[in-house]
């Protein structure tokens, strides 16, 4: 069971009882006459086939409020494309899948670039984009819930919790944000928020002093949580990142958007697993020091946005303020397994804060040299501007591809 604590700005909408999954269905059901909802997934080839998507197919096999759901699926070839679809089948036909690496929207990428319209590279936040897109073009939704395609942990109470607050007209909330402990094998995960973020914006609270925004990420329980939900009409005006400052850049364009009173964030189970990234702390490509150097760049830039004045003196005390905040909440963690039993190897967690030091230090030199980097996702608004057509040819590829569905 949950407890009741409000903290900071951000409503907390908590797990109190198991017993309601049934409710809730029924009621997102009644309320998907009139709000209908959007499922996005954005899937690479090599999930489909996992212990934890097979249970996600399962799951959603039998959900009847999602009135429509859209895989994007990246990284495949046609041979698997085919495959995919046969195992998305138990899906219906309110399913589609936007074959990313496939011809036609290949295509469309190009187009979208020839145009001047930055789109990424391949990844998740891409991925989403264009499934938000297709929503759009679609024009069946009212809201939009995105999760991850690896959580080993999914049941049909999860991704209730995640649509409600959303699709229930009498709260009326834009943007619901899930979290949860990530908790699993008997020890603490969730390395990158626990030891990364959050000591990250407390040490940029002390050396910048109150800022609003600071106070809002502070208020997100899991703050790198991938799943959330939103109306559609939010994928209209948010830009987003295409790289591992995702979540930080979706909470920054939610931010300047929409009233925080219209945002919370929702306790989605006991306990949440999924895979996990390796440290890498001597690759600043791969695993957890490429995801926190993008997320550190995400958030300079998002401040910087903000007016905030960054300089090399400022990084510097920043650099020795969150080695020592990270430090402290070693400690704090340590005595939380301790008490519940579990595993702590505080050896490991000092290795972590010493790579994510690197990773701050890597993130300020890039963004000194380049206090832009590389620009957002354009929101959908700017791309439908430039090209009042390209809804029409997204649903046209989309259905092309999907014809043997």
């Amino acid at each position: 069971m949950g407890d009741f604590f409000q903290n900071g700005e951000v409503t907390n909408l908590h797990l109190f009882s198991r017993n309601n999954v049934e409710k809730l269905e029924r009621e997102l059901l009644e309320f998907s006459r009139v709000r209908p909802l959007a499922l996005v997934l954005p899937l690479l080839f090599s999930d489909l086939k996992s212990e934890a998507f097979l249970k996600i197919l399962a799951e959603l096999s039998h959900i009847q409020y999602i009135n429509e759901i859209v895989i994007t699926l990246g990284m495949a070839n046609k041979k698997e494309f085919l495959e995919a679809k046969s195992i998305l089948s138990p899906l219906g036909k309110n399913a589609v899948i936007i074959w990313n690496s496939g011809d036609n929207i290949q295509s469309l990428y190009h187009l979208l670039n020839k145009e001047n319209i930055p789109t990424g590279g391949d990844g998740k936040g891409r991925a989403a984009w264009m499934a938000y897109g297709y929503v759009l073009a679609n024009g069946k939704s009212y809201s939009i819930t995105l999760h991850d395609g690896d959580i080993l942990t999914y049941t049909r109470e999860f991704l209730a919790r995640l649509c409600y607050p959303v699709s229930n007209p009498n709260l009326d909330y834009q943007f619901c944000k899930g979290y949860y402990p990530r908790i699993g094998d008997n020890k603490l995960h969730g390395r990158a928020t626990r030891l990364f973020v959050t000591p990250l914006i407390r040490a940029l609270k002390k050396i910048i002093g109150y800022h609003e925004f600071l106070e809002y990420l502070d208020s997100f329980r899991y703050i790198l949580a991938g799943e959330f939900s939103m109306v559609a009409d939010l994928a209209r005006i948010n830009r987003i990142p295409s790289d591992w400052g995702l979540e930080i850049g979706v909470l920054s364009e939610v931010f300047r958007n929409i009233s925080i009173r219209r945002i919370c964030q929702v306790e989605l189970c006991d306990a949440y697993d999924h895979k996990h990234q390796p440290l890498s702390p001597d690759d600043p490509e791969e695993g957890l020091l490429k995801m926190t150097i993008d997320i550190a760049k995400t958030l300079f830039r998002s401040l910087s946005s903000m007016g905030v004045v960054f300089s090399e003196g400022i990084f510097k005390a920043l650099v020795s303020t969150y080695i020592r905040i990270a430090q402290d909440f070693i400690a704090k963690y340590h005595a939380d397994a301790i008490i519940d039993g579990l595993n702590f190897d505080r050896h490991q967690e000092a290795l972590a804060v010493e790579t994510f030091v690197k990773a701050i230090r890597i993130a300020s030199e890039d963004f000194l040299k380049d206090p832009l980097g590389s620009p957002f996702i354009p929101n959908w608004n700017r791309v439908t501007s430039a090209l009042p057509y390209f809804f029409d040819s997204l649903l046209k590829a989309v259905k092309e591809d999907n014809k043997d569905l």
